[in-house]
């Protein structure tokens, strides 16, 4: 036993040191996905929707967004655990859609959608609340 002993250790090293990086519970860039926020050129407004679950429900603010190409959209949360979904099915025919969006977890985060994906009404929702109404209407214009 005694001889398995520095293997053992060795390999708990190997496991706690290879356990990717860890959030950062100050980071607002956290839930970002890397590769619309490295890719974008962010030439326009910045359009603050917050994200809130209270009496009132589960719910996006506003729900209804007008925007332009090159906007970002920056999805704040409030209270609650929620992610951002543009998903294939509710946007057919849009290309370039932004991937789905981790959790955010911690009140202030935040999580920002450069508006690369084109002009059209978009679509999109909180996975785990879309059944209870937590979805929102985006219009992109030239």
């Amino acid at each position: 036993m005694t001889a398995r002993l520095p293997l053992l250790v060795l390999s708990f090293a190997l496991l706690v040191s290879c356990g990717g990086e860890s959030a950062s519970p100050g980071r607002d860039d956290d839930a970002r996905p890397a590769a619309a926020a490295s890719a974008a050129k962010l030439t326009g407004t910045v359009i603050e929707i917050t994200m809130h679950t209270d009496a009132d429900g589960n719910y996006f603010e506003p729900a209804r967004i007008e925007a332009h190409e090159g906007d970002v959209l920056r999805f704040k949360l409030v209270t609650g655990v929620h992610n951002v979904h543009f998903l294939p099915d509710s946007n057919p025919g849009a290309r370039n859609l932004p991937p789905v969006s981790l959790f955010l977890q911690l009140p202030g985060q935040t999580l920002d959608i450069p508006l690369t994906f084109g002009e059209g009404k978009f679509y999109f929702q909180c996975d785990p609340h879309a059944l209870l109404g937590m979805v929102a209407r985006l219009e992109v214009e030239d």
